[in-house]
C-alpha cells in the first residue's frame, strides 16, 4: 500500500507521445519453504539485495512482504527484462534469508505475525484502523502511465471505469486462504474492501473536485493523507501519471507484462477519447461495485457483468472487446504481436488462480504444492 510515483516521472511534450512510459510495482509475499508460513524477514531480504535491486525495492506494511519496482520503460522488452532482474534479485536474497519469494495476492495460509514496521507512518495506521491493518498480508501489482497533467489524469480515470474489471479479473492470483480454496478467484480483493479508502474510483468532474474530495476524506479521518488514496485507478500524488492498482501481484512476468501493456494501450486509448471530447459513462455505484466483486469471484473462468453493454457475459467475450478496443493503440507502441501471444497463453493456461487449483487438484489439495509452484513461477523466465 505505498506510494512510489517517482517510477513514472511527467512528460516532457505538451501531448501525450506515441509512447507512453510505464513502470510497474510488484509486491511479493516472504514464505517459509516448509510450512507456507509468512516470515517477518523482509529487514534481512532488503539489506541482502545489492546495488540497482537494492535501490528498485521497498519497505512494505507487513515485515513478510517485499516490493519491487521497476525503472521507467517505454519498451515491453525492456520492462520484462526488468521485472526477472529483480524478481531473481529479490528470490536470492529471500533464499538468504531463509524464505521463499512468491508472486500470489493473498496470504495463503495462517499468518502469525502481523505487527506493522516501526515506522510512524504505518504505527499510525494501525491506531486508526485497528484491525482491519493487521489482517493478513496481500500483494498487489501497480502499473504507473506516464500522461501530461492531472488534469487530464482526472479525466482518463472516469474512462477506465468500465474496463477496470476486465484488468481485475486478467490478474486474479488468489484463491486460498488459511490453506482453503475461498471460492474467490481473488481473496485479495475481498479483504481490501475492508479500507474505506479502497475501491472504484468515484467519477470526478476535474482535478480541482478530486483535489477537494480528497481533502474531506482527509478531514473526516478517512484517510491520514492523499497517499493513501488507494483507488483502483489515481493520479499521482507528485506526477503527472495515472496508477492502475486493482490487480494481484500477477504469478509469472509475462502475465506482468501483458497487464502492463493492456493497461498502457487502454490509457492510451482513453486519451484519445477525452480529447475527442466523449463523454466518460456516469455509471451507478451500485453496478461498478458489483462488477468488482464478480471479477474478483470469476476471475476469466466464469462471466462478468458488461458495464457498458449490460447484462452479465462470459469474462472471455469482454476481454476481446478490451482488445479490441485497444488495438490501434497497441499496434502503435508496437506491443500488439506479444499481446496476441500473451493472450492466447492466457487463454490455454488460464490465470494465477486457475492454474493454482490445478496444482490442488492434481496433489490432493497440497497446499505447499501450490506454493512451489508459484515459487517458480515468479522467477521463470
Amino acid at each position: 500500500m505505498t506510494n512510489h510515483p517517482s517510477i513514472a516521472p511527467p512528460l516532457s511534450a505538451v501531448d501525450a507521445p506515441a509512447r507512453l512510459t510505464l513502470g510497474v510495482e510488484e509486491e511479493f509475499l516472504l514464505l517459509d519453504p516448509e510450512t507456507g508460513e509468512s516470515l517477518p524477514v523482509a529487514d534481512r531480504v532488503l539489506t541482502a539485495l545489492l546495488g540497482a535491486a537494492r535501490k528498485q525495492s521497498r519497505q512494505e506494511f507487513r515485515h513478510s512482504m517485499v516490493e519491487m519496482v521497476s525503472p521507467v520503460c517505454a519498451d515491453l522488452a525492456d520492462l520484462r527484462a526488468h521485472l526477472i532482474t529483480l524478481r531473481r534479485a529479490a528470490a536470492e536474497a529471500a533464499r538468504s534469508a531463509g524464505a521463499q519469494l512468491v508472486a500470489v495476492g493473498a496470504t495463503p495460509v495462517h499468518e502469525s505475525h502481523r505487527t506493522v514496521p516501526d515506522e510512524p507512518r504505518y504505527h499510525a495506521m494501525s491506531r486508526r484502523f485497528g484491525p482491519v491493518a493487521h489482517d493478513p498480508a496481500v500483494c498487489g501489482c501497480h502499473v504507473h502511465v506516464g500522461l501530461p497533467d492531472r488534469e487530464l489524469a482526472v479525466q482518463v480515470c472516469n474512462h477506465l471505469r468500465p474496463w477496470l474489471p476486465v484488468v481485475q479479473a486478467l490478474t486474479a492470483n488468489s484463491p486460498l486462504h488459511d490453506g482453503v480454496d475461498t471460492g474467490h478467484a481473488s481473496w485479495r480483493s475481498m479483504q481490501l474492501e475492508r479500507w474505506p479508502s479502497i475501491g472504484p474510483t468515484p467519477y470526478f468532474a476535474s482535478f480541482a473536485d478530486y483535489d477537494a474530495t480528497v481533502a474531506e476524506l482527509v478531514d473526516a479521518g478517512i484517510m491520514l493523507d492523499a497517499a493513501m488514496v488507494y483507488w483502483y485507478a489515481r493520479p499521482s500524488a507528485t506526477y503527472p501519471t495515472v496508477e492502475i492498482r486493482v490487480g494481484d501481484v500477477c504469478p509469472g512476468v509475462d502475465d506482468t507484462v501483458l497487464v502492463a501493456a493492456l493497461v498502457r494501450a487502454l490509457v492510451a486509448t482513453m486519451v484519445g477519447q477525452v480529447r475527442a471530447g466523449v463523454s466518460a459513462p456516469r455509471l451507478r455505484s451500485c453496478l461498478l461495485a458489483a462488477a468488482h466483486w464478480r471479477a474478483a469471484h470469476e476471475g476469466l473462468d466464469g462471466r462478468l457483468i458488461d458495464l457498458r453493454g449490460g447484462g452479465a457475459r462470459p469474462a472471455w467475450d469482454l476481454v476481446e472487446e478490451l482488445f479490441t478496443t485497444v488495438t490501434p493503440a497497441l499496434i502503435r507502441h508496437g506491443d500488439l504481436s506479444y499481446v496476441q501471444q500473451q493472450l492466447a497463453r492466457l487463454r490455454r493456461d488460464g490465470t494465477g488462480a486457475a492454474r493454482q487449483r490445478r496444482v490442488i487438484a492434481r496433489t490432493g489439495g497440497d497446499v505447499r504444492a501450490v506454493l512451489d509452484h508459484l515459487a517458480a513461477e515468479t522467477t521463470a523466465g
